[in-house]
C-alpha cells in the first residue's frame, strides 16, 4: 500500500508536467505571493484540557478577524471560541488583536501576548489573562518597560514574567505583584538572554518553574564585559544606530550565574557552578522540586557537566560527565520520570544520537535505541504504559518518522506509515498526534492520527492542483561516491524538458554547515518553487549533504572541527567532477549559491575551486571566522587563539586573489547576525586585488531580508544574474 501511494504521487507529478504548450512559467511574483503554493495548514496548534482538545487560530470569513477554534476529536467538529471582536470588548481594548496566545495548565486561563521582536515570542506592554470559564478578562499586566517571556506556573495561578530586565510574579486571583530580582538594568539580565546566548543555544525563556509552583530557577547574566557593537539605521539625515553587545570569537561572554528564588521569601540561593567563571549553561531543568538540573559547558564545548542543584541551597554535585574530541550538540531530550528517581537523555557517545535511561546517581540503567541511525527529538514519556515517544531517521537519512519504545528497550515501534517527513505534535495524554507530512514533491498537509498510527481524519489537506497551469519538473534523490571513497547523499532537479542528449548548465544549491541537511523527503519551500523557475529556463538544479553534515553520525560530522570549509568545498569539487561525468552537464557552466553559512560556502567554493565554478550568488555570507559569534564559532573552530591557523586557511578573504568566475555578493545592512562587515572585508579586499565583483545591499534588512518588497527585488536579481551569466 505504501509503495502504490508513493507511486501514485509520482504518476500525478507526471500527468501534471505534460502538454508543455498549455503550462505557465513560474516567476518570482507568483512564488513571493501566491499563499496556496505554501500548501494548507493549521496555525496556532495548542492541546488543552489535558489533551482532550486542540485549539488553533483561523480567519473568522464572517466578522474578518482572527479567532481562536476548538476541534473536537470525536467528531471533527469546528467551534469558534473566541474572535478578536470578543476579546476587544472584553477588555475595551480597541486595539487588541490576537497574536500569541498560552493556555494555562488546568485550561482555566489563556494568556495572550504580543510580538515586539524578531526572536521568539516577546511582549512589549501587555500582557492578558482571559479567564476561559467566566469568559472575561481576569488580569491585564501592564507596565511602561518592556515585558517578555510570561510562564503560567504549573498550578495555573500565577504567572512569571520579565519587566525591565528583572523577574516578576503575579497572583492571578488577586493581582498581587511581587518583584524577584531588583539589580535589572540593560547590563545585568534577569530572567532573559543576551544575543548569543538565544541565537546559539535556541532558547528563549531564561527561566523555569518548580513543579510546586513555589520556586523560579532563572539565568543572571553579566554583559558588562561583552563587547559594544553599533549597527547603522538610515533612517534620518544623520542616521541612528541599533546597539548591541555581540562577542565575536575570542571576545568575553556574558558572566553566567543561576539563581533559585522562593517567590514567597523572594530569597535567592545561587547555584554553585564552579571555579570557572568563563562557562556556558546552555540548560536548567527542575528535577523535581527540591533539585535543579544543570549543564555546565566549558568554553570550547566539548566538556558537558550535568549537575544536580540543591533548590534551597544551591549547592551541587555531579552526576554524569560528557566528553568529546569536537563538540557537544545541547539538545532538548532531557525529560525526568515523576514515579522514580530516573530520566531519560540522549547521547552521541556510541557514535550516533540515541536514548538513554539514567537513574539519579548518573548510571545508565538502559540504553533504549541503537543503530546506525539517529533520534531526532524525544517528545514524550508515558509513564503508566512505560513508552517513550520520538522522532528518528531510523528509515533513512532524508526521512523522519515517529517511534515509540519501552523504558526496558523492548517494543522498538514506528508509528507512521507514509515515507516521506512527519513533523509531530503529540497529545499531553499521549493518546492522539497531528503529523504535518510532505515528501519532497507534495505540499505539507496535516493529518490526526490516533497513537497506533490509525488516521482519523484529515485536518489541513494541500492539494498539488495549485500548479496545475504549471511546469513542475520532480525533485530526485541519488548518491555518487567521491574520489576518495565517501558516498555523499544529492538530489536533482532536471529541466521540464529534458533531454538526455542535450548538455545543460547547472546551479548547486548548498548549507552546507555541520550538523546541517538540505537532502531530505520534504517540501523545500519558496527556494523549491524558485529552483523549478530556473528548471523551466533550462538549469539542472543539484544538492548535497557534504562531510560535516547531519543525519549521518558523530564521525561524519567531526570531519569539520577546526577546519571549516575544507570538506565543504572538497566535496562541491567532488560533486562538480560527478556532474561532468554525465552525459547531459554542461561542465563549462556550473555555478554555486546559498545563504548565510552557505553564502560563506558559496564564496569559498568560487575562489578555492575556480577550474570548476562560473559563478556564485553569496547571500549574507560570513567571509572570515573571526567576525562571527563566540558559541558557534568557537564550538567547531576553538578560538583564534588556539586555532590560528585554522581560522586563516577558512577565511573568504585569503583566497580573494583566486576570483576568475562572476560573485554576485547580497546583504542586509541591519543584519544583526551575521554583519555587514563581512560583505563589506570581502568587497574591500576584492578591490584592492582588483578583481571585478556584483554587490547589493538591503537597506534595514536583516539577515533575512525580509520585509516589503525586498525578497521579491533580490530573488528577481538573483535570476537575472544566472540568466545573464550561467
Amino acid at each position: 500500500m505504501k509503495t502504490f501511494s508513493r507511486n501514485l504521487f509520482f504518476f500525478l507529478f507526471i500527468a501534471i508536467t505534460v502538454s508543455f504548450a498549455q503550462k505557465k512559467d513560474f516567476t518570482v511574483e507568483a512564488i513571493q505571493t501566491n499563499r496556496a503554493f505554501a500548501g494548507k495548514n493549521i496555525n496556532g496548534v495548542q492541546w488543552y484540557d489535558n489533551g482532550n482538545k486542540y485549539s488553533f487560530l483561523k480567519m473568522d470569513t464572517v466578522i474578518k478577524s482572527l479567532a481562536l477554534y476548538t476541534h473536537d476529536l470525536k467528531t471533527g467538529e469546528e467551534t469558534r471560541l473566541l474572535s478578536t471582536n470578543d476579546l476587544r470588548e472584553a477588555s475595551e481594548d480597541t486595539s487588541f488583536s490576537i497574536q500569541n496566545y498560552q493556555w494555562s495548565p488546568h485550561s482555566r486561563y489563556i494568556l495572550f501576548t504580543g510580538v515586539t521582536a524578531a526572536r521568539g515570542v516577546k511582549s512589549s506592554g501587555k500582557f492578558y489573562v482571559y479567564n476561559f470559564l467566566e469568559k472575561k478578562f481576569k488580569l491585564v499586566v501592564e507596565s511602561e518597560k518592556t515585558q517578555l517571556n510570561a510562564q503560567f506556573s504549573p498550578d495555573g495561578e500565577k504567572l512569571g514574567f520579565v519587566r525591565g530586565d528583572n523577574l516578576f510574579v503575579v497572583d492571578i486571583q488577586t493581582g498581587k505583584e511581587t518583584q524577584l530580582t531588583f539589580d535589572g538594568n540593560g547590563i545585568i539580565l534577569n530572567g532573559h538572554f543576551d544575543w548569543v546566548y538565544e541565537e546559539e543555544f535556541s532558547i528563549i525563556n531564561a527561566f523555569q518553574w518548580s513543579p510546586e509552583s513555589n520556586k523560579i530557577a532563572y539565568w543572571r547574566l553579566d554583559q558588562s564585559q561583552v563587547p559594544e557593537i553599533q549597527i547603522a539605521k538610515w533612517d534620518s539625515l544623520y542616521f541612528n544606530f541599533i546597539e548591541m553587545r555581540y562577542p565575536k570569537a575570542g571576545a568575553k561572554n556574558s558572566l553566567v550565574q543561576i539563581g533559585i528564588v522562593d517567590i514567597y521569601t523572594t530569597k535567592t540561593a545561587w547555584v554553585d557552578l564552579g571555579e570557572e567563571t568563563d562557562i556556558y549553561v546552555p540548560r536548567i531543568n527542575f528535577a523535581d522540586n527540591q533539585t535543579v538540573a544543570v549543564q555546565r559547558l566549558n568554553r570550547l564545548q566539548n566538556t558537558l557537566d550535568f549537575l544536580f542543584a540543591d533548590a534551597n541551597t544551591g549547592k551541587t554535585h555531579l552526576v554524569f560527565q560528557e566528553t568529546n574530541p569536537a563538540w557537544i550538540d545541547v539538545h532538548d531530550n532531557l525529560r525526568f520520570l515523576k514515579s522514580k528517581k530516573q530520566f531519560i537523555w540522549t547521547s552521541e557517545k556510541n557514535g550516533f544520537n540515541h536514548i538513554y535511561l539514567y537513574d539519579f546517581n548518573g548510571k545508565t540503567i538502559k540504553q533504549l535505541t541503537n543503530g546506525n541511525w539517529e533520534v531526532n527529538d524525544v517528545l514524550s514519556v508515558d509513564e503508566k504504559n512505560n513508552l517513550v515517544y520520538f522522532t528518528a531517521n531510523e528509515r533513512g537519512t532524508k526521512h523522519q518518522d515517529l517511534f515509540s519504545v519501552k523504558l526496558d528497550g523492548s517494543k522498538f515501534s514506528r508509528i507512521t506509515e507514509a515515507v516521506g517527513f512527519h513533523a509531530i505534535n503529540l497529545s499531553p495524554n499521549y493518546q492522539h498526534f497531528i503529523s504535518r507530512y510532505s515528501n519532497a514533491n507534495t505540499l505539507p498537509s496535516s493529518f490526526l492520527y490516533d497513537v497506533t498510527g490509525v488516521k482519523i481524519r484529515d485536518l489541513a489537506l494541500s492539494d498539488m492542483k495549485v500548479f496545475k497551469e504549471y511546469k513542475f519538473s520532480p525533485l530526485e534523490f541519488l548518491n555518487f561516491t567521491t574520489s576518495d571513497g565517501v558516498v555523499l547523499n544529492a538530489s536533482m532537479i532536471k529541466p521540464t524538458d529534458f533531454d538526455p542528449n542535450k548538455k545543460y548548465p547547472v546551479l548547486v544549491f548548498n548549507y552546507s554547515g555541520p550538523g546541517s541537511q538540505l537532502i531530505f523527503d520534504r517540501w523545500g519551500g519558496g527556494n523549491f518553487l524558485w529552483h523549478q523557475l530556473l528548471a523551466q529556463k533550462g538549469y539542472i538544479i543539484f544538492m548535497i549533504d557534504n562531510r560535516g553534515t547531519g543525519g549521518r553520525g558523530k564521525e561524519f560530522k567531526n570531519l569539520m572541527y577546526k577546519d571549516l570549509g575544507k570538506w565543504e568545498v572538497f566535496d562541491h569539487i567532488e560533486a562538480a567532477k560527478y556532474l561532468a561525468s554525465l552525459g547531459y552537464v554542461d561542465s563549462e557552466r556550473i555555478g554555486i549559491w546559498g545563504w548565510s553559512y552557505g553564502g560563506y560556502v558559496s564564496a569559498l567554493t568560487l575562489l578555492k575551486a575556480a577550474d570548476y565554478y562560473k559563478v556564485a550568488i553569496s547571500v549574507a555570507p560570513v567571509t572570515d571566522w573571526s567576525f562571527y559569534d563566540t558559541i558557534y564559532t568557537e564550538r567547531y573552530m576553538q578560538t583564534p587563539e588556539l586555532n590560528p591557523e585554522g581560522y586563516e586557511r577558512s577565511s573568504v578573504l585569503k583566497y580573494t586573489e583566486n576570483l576568475k568566475g562572476k560573485l554576485l555578493l547580497v546583504h542586509g545592512t541591519a543584519d544583526d547576525n551575521v554583519h555587514l562587515q563581512n560583505a563589506v572585508k570581502l568587497a574591500e579586499k576584492l578591490i584592492a586585488e582588483a578583481k571585478p565583483f556584483e554587490m547589493m545591499f538591503y537597506p534595514e534588512r536583516d539577515h533575512g531580508i525580509f520585509g516589503g518588497k525586498s525578497r521579491l527585488h533580490l530573488y528577481n536579481m538573483m535570476t537575472e544574474f544566472i540568466l545573464n551569466n550561467l
